[in-house]
Formats: structure tokens, C-alpha cells, sequence
């Protein structure tokens, strides 16, 4: 069992940043890949970024990447999401899932966050 807890969301100008946070907890966390998916209203939950528990791997989508930058502390069982130069097309929840490997499907993924809001105003 994994539970995760994500913070960081709010209201931010176009071309400003955010950092989102996922606190994890639960026995094994090193047999997971944890990745950040977002969801805009209407529209189907899209994959952000994934990461190896151990740093050594990370995936980002096409729309984000040079722009988020996804890591983990391991020491504090938290992964973060920087987010940089937003667009208005970021607005979403965002969402902090666990998976037992690295991959952009979100079908992979069985442990979820109940999700932070993320508003950019352009």
C-alpha cells in the first residue's frame, strides 16, 4: 500500500513557476516509479513526467519537456515537479501516482493522489 499527498498547486501568471510536491509513504517505495499526470476540465488525464525511485530514470511528455523538471528526494520520500515558463495550457489538477515501472501509460499506475489544483492566468 502506497499513499501519496500532493501540495504546491495554486494561481500563477503565464511564464512564472510553480513546485509541486508528493509526500509518499508505505513499505517498499523503492519498487516504484512515481509519476505526475494532469487532468484539465473536459479533457482526459494526460502523463506529465515519470521518475525511478532512485533517480535514475525519468520520462517527461513532449508538452513539458525544457520546461518541468521532475525529482526525488528520497531521504524526505517525496518527489517534486518544478514547473517553469507556465502556459495557460497547464491549467489542471495534477495528480502524484505510483507504479511498479517508469511509463507514460495511466493504466500502469495502482496508487493515486487526490490531486492540486494548478491555475495559469495568461
Amino acid at each position: 500500500q502506497v499513499q501519496l499527498v500532493e501540495s504546491g498547486g495554486g494561481l500563477v501568471q503565464a511564464g512564472g513557476s510553480l513546485r509541486l510536491s508528493c509526500a509518499a509513504s508505505g513499505r517498499t517505495l523503492s519498487s516504484y516509479a512515481m509519476g505526475w499526470f494532469r487532468q484539465a476540465p473536459g479533457k482526459e488525464r494526460e502523463f506529465v513526467a515519470t521518475i525511478a525511485w532512485s533517480g535514475a530514470s525519468t520520462l517527461y511528455a513532449d508538452s513539458v519537456k525544457g520546461r518541468f523538471t521532475i525529482s526525488v528526494d528520497n531521504g524526505k520520500n517525496t518527489v517534486y515537479l518544478q514547473m517553469n515558463s507556465l502556459k495557460p495550457e497547464d491549467t489542471a489538477v495534477y495528480y502524484c501516482a505510483a507504479a511498479r515501472g517508469v511509463g507514460s501509460s495511466p493504466s500502469m499506475y495502482r496508487y493515486w493522489g487526490q490531486g492540486t489544483q494548478v491555475f495559469v492566468s495568461s
